[in-house]
C-alpha cells in the first residue's frame, strides 16, 4: 500500500501516525500546502490547545455538533473523548479538565500538542512534504498500483504522485474554490461557508462597555427557534463569548443567508421568564424601597451594563426602587429577559475559524468513511460537512475520524 495524506493538520498527522502503527511498513506520505504542518493546532485554544472536552455538559450530540451530529454520535461510540486523552497521556502529555469542561495540556501550550504529533510522525517514518500544495486527484478505476495521481504544485515547480489509497484531510474551505481539488471525482459537495464568529453591532452604545462579561445568558435569533446558552462578552466590534458562538454556529447557514443582518435577543437572567424576574425585581422593592436603583441591582450584571439597561427602559438612576413605578418596572423586566440588538456583519473570532459545508455526508460510508464511489478515497475532519460549537469538540471529530480512517486503511490491508 502506498498511502497519500493530503493535509497535515489535526486529522492528517493524527491518520498517519495510527496507520503506521498499524502498518508499519506501509508508505505513507503527508503532503501540506502550508509552509508547517498543525498550524491551526498551535493557535486553537489562544494557543493553549483545547483538544477535546469531557462531555459531561453536553445534553445531546446535535447540541454540539449543529453539522454532522447523526455521524459523530456513531464514531464517538468507537473513539470518544476519553480515547482522546488516553492516547495523548500515553505519550507523556499530561491533562486539564477546567470547570467549563474543557480539556487543555496543563502546560497550557499548544506547541506541546504540535510537538508530540511530530516526533511521533518522524518517529514513524512518515514522509512529510511541506509547501505541496495538492490542486486535484484523478481516480483510475483500472488501476491497482497507481489508482490516484495527484496534481500537487511544488515551491519548483509542479508534479504528479500516485498512490493506492488517498486520505483527504484538508480542513475546512472558507471559499468554494478550495474544494476544486475534488471536480474530477464527481462528489457531491456542500458550498462552505463561515462558523464560529462573533457579531457586530457597528455604532451601538453597548460596545462602549467592552470587556464586560455576563457568565449566563441566552442569546437566540428572532423568529426563530435558535439559541444558545453560556457566558457573553461585549467587544469593541459588538457581542462574543461562548453564548454568541455557539449561536453561529447553529444558524451558520440562516446568517449566511441573511448576509449576517438579524435581531438577537438577549436574556441577561439566563433564559428566566419575564414573570420570574418580574418577581425578582419586586422582592428587591420590598427589601429595599429607599436604596437608589443604581445601587442595587442583579449580582450578574455590573454596575456599568446596570447604568446601560437603565438607561435603555428611560429609568433615572437616581430615583429610590419604591419610585420606579408599575410602568418602569414591567419595561426594565421585558429588557432584562429580552433585550434586542440589531447585527449588522461577523467578526472571526481571534484565529480560530471554522467553516461549515464540504464534502457531502452522502458520500461517504458512515463506517468507515471511505467513499462511496471511489474505493481507497477515505475523509476525515473539517473537510467533510461536520462542524461543532467551539470547546474542543471540532478538534475531538478530527481525532476521532482519524482513528477510524486508519482502522479502516488497516483492514484493506
Amino acid at each position: 500500500m502506498n498511502i497519500a495524506i493530503i493535509g497535515a493538520g489535526a486529522a492528517g498527522c493524527f491518520t498517519a501516525i495510527e496507520i503506521k502503527r498499524r502498518l508499519p511498513h506501509t508508505k505513507v506520505t503527508v503532503f501540506e500546502g502550508g509552509k508547517k504542518p498543525l498550524a491551526k493546532v498551535a493557535i486553537t485554544g489562544g494557543g493553549r490547545c483545547n483538544l477535546t472536552n469531557s462531555f459531561k455538559e453536553v445534553s445531546s450530540i446535535d447540541s454540539v455538533y449543529p453539522r454532522g451530529a447523526r455521524l459523530m454520535k456513531r464514531l464517538l461510540k468507537e473513539f470518544g473523548n476519553q480515547d482522546t486523552c488516553l492516547w495523548f497521556e500515553n505519550e507523556g502529555v499530561r491533562l486539564t479538565t477546567q470547570p467549563d469542561q474543557c480539556v487543555f495540556p496543563v502546560s497550557q501550550d499548544a506547541m506541546e500538542i504540535v510537538n508530540t504529533l511530530t516526533s511521533l510522525m518522524r518517529k514513524h517514518d512518515v514522509k512529510l512534504k511541506t509547501g505541496h500544495k495538492v490542486t486535484g486527484i484523478v481516480y483510475n478505476e483500472e488501476e491497482q498500483e497507481n489508482r490516484y495521481s495527484l496534481d500537487i504544485q511544488t515551491p519548483t515547480g509542479s508534479s504528479v504522485y500516485h498512490a493506492t489509497h488517498v486520505v483527504v484531510t484538508t480542513g475546512g474551505s472558507p471559499k468554494k474554490e478550495g474544494l476544486r481539488i475534488f471536480d474530477r471525482l464527481n462528489l457531491e459537495t456542500i458550498s462552505p461557508i463561515p462558523s464560529l464568529f462573533s457579531l457586530c453591532l457597528p455604532s451601538h452604545p453597548i460596545t462602549h462597555l467592552m470587556g464586560t462579561v455576563v457568565e449566563n445568558v441566552t442569546a437566540a435569533i428572532a423568529g426563530t427557534k435558535m439559541k444558545a446558552e453560556g457566558p457573553i462578552l461585549i467587544t469593541h466590534w459588538g457581542l462574543s463569548g461562548p453564548a454568541i458562538l455557539k449561536l453561529s454556529s447553529y444558524a451558520a447557514r440562516y446568517l449566511y443567508e441573511h448576509e449576517y443582518k438579524a435581531t438577537i435577543v438577549v436574556n441577561w437572567f439566563g433564559g428566566e421568564r419575564e414573570e420570574n424576574i418580574l418577581n425578582y425585581l419586586n422582592d428587591i422593592i420590598i427589601r429595599h424601597p429607599q436604596k437608589h436603583i443604581q445601587s442595587i441591582y442583579p449580582q450578574q450584571l455590573n454596575s456599568r451594563l446596570w447604568q446601560f439597561i437603565l438607561h435603555e427602559c428611560g429609568i433615572k438612576e437616581h430615583i429610590r426602587w419604591a419610585e420606579i413605578g408599575k410602568k418602569g418596572l414591567h419595561k426594565l423586566a421585558s429588557c432584562l429577559s429580552s433585550h434586542t440588538f440589531n447585527v449588522n456583519g461577523k467578526n472571526r473570532f481571534k484565529d480560530e475559524f471554522v467553516t461549515c459545508g464540504g464534502v457531502a455526508l452522502s458520500n461517504i460510508n458512515p463506517s468507515t468513511l471511505e467513499c462511496k464511489n471511489h474505493k481507497g478515497l477515505f475523509f476525515a475532519g473539517e473537510v467533510l460537512d461536520v462542524d461543532a460549537i467551539t470547546g474542543g469538540f471540532n478538534l475531538q471529530a478530527a481525532w476521532t475520524m482519524a482513528y477510524i480512517v486508519a482502522k479502516s486503511c488497516a483492514n484493506k490491508h
